[in-house]
């Protein structure tokens, strides 16, 4: 099994190309399709890199695994799927979340079945990767379409926790829940103690070079929001109060649009263009629930 981390600096996103280099058979894992909201470009340089560390290394890829739709970065999926062929992989519970944003977008022509994915992944699921078997681990409270792919001593774990000195992720995202978290930590901490955990982000301060994994035993030890000591009580506590704080993804508006569409962008307007709609003095709940008449 080889493991390449690429770091998207711009979201703070790790994106993963795994392999079985026996086989020659790859997987990428939540690609990062860089986007500037104030030009609206997508710029797909930063996933090219990977496509060509790929192309050199003599590997098809056969696969791109999602953690869950993320809310910071838009997923390249479909520009991969349409490069090469692989397929695309998320949780069932995709369908949740397509039918919480096509409330919020009006997008009553978009299929919320999941069907824009080629294979939904519940719990106990396996994916072959030459002669490798990544086991699917169901993993919410981020949000509740978050997954974990384990594969020999690795995980790779979406934002269901970050490095030490950073904690976990929030769970105010519609589908996320706090108590849900910590139970989905409590699994993961439950592996062995060498398993390398791969993180989907991390922000380090200036000069300090980001982190892409930790060990179960070393969260265990130094996490500042839930180590070994930690109660689901206090957690919950922390986290609410915390999420309470915190505003909004500066890109959930257009990743959503796109990534419930496993990376396609919206169908062209009359004019030929592809157009993001952006809700104007609504909030997501509002939006979610239709209390806004």
């Amino acid at each position: 099994m080889k493991i390449k981390p690429f770091y998207e600096p711009e979201s703070g996103t790790w994106t993963y190309l795994l392999a079985d280099p026996t086989d020659k058979r790859a997987a990428i894992i939540d690609p990062v399709w860089v986007f500037n909201p104030v030009s609206g470009r997508a710029d797909a340089g930063f996933i090219e890199q990977v496509l060509n560390e790929s192309e050199q290394a003599g590997y098809t890829i056969d696969w791109i695994l999602e953690t869950h739709a993320h809310a910071d970065h838009l997923t390249s999926a479909e520009l991969i799927r349409q490069r090469t062929g692989a397929r695309i992989a998320c949780s069932k519970g995709i369908r949740g979340v397509q039918k919480n944003f096509c409330r919020v977008f009006n997008l009553q022509e978009t299929p919320t079945d999941g069907s824009q994915f080629d294979r939904l992944l519940a719990e106990g699921d396996v994916i072959r990767l030459g002669q490798l078997e990544i086991h699917v681990m169901e993993t919410p409270g981020h949000t509740a379409d978050s997954i974990t792919y384990r594969v020999k001593d690795a995980a790779f774990i979406g934002d269901t926790l970050f490095a030490p000195a950073y904690g976990s992720a929030r769970c105010d995202f519609p589908g996320g829940n706090a108590g849900q978290l910590f139970d989905s930590i409590q699994k993961l901490y439950q592996l062995p103690e060498e398993t390398r955990l791969f993180l989907c982000h991390d922000y380090p301060k200036k000069d300090n070079e980001p982190v892409c994994q930790i060990t179960v035993a070393e969260s265990l030890e130094s996490n500042i929001h839930v180590n070994a000591d930690t109660s689901r009580s206090e957690f919950v506590a922390m986290r609410t109060g915390r999420d309470s704080q915190l505003g909004l993804p500066r890109l959930i508006l257009p990743a959503l649009q796109v990534n419930i569409r496993a990376g396609a962008v919206p169908e062209a307007d009359s004019n030929g263009v592809n157009y993001l709609r952006i809700p104007l003095n609504r909030s997501i709940e509002e939006l979610i629930t239709g209390d806004f008449q």
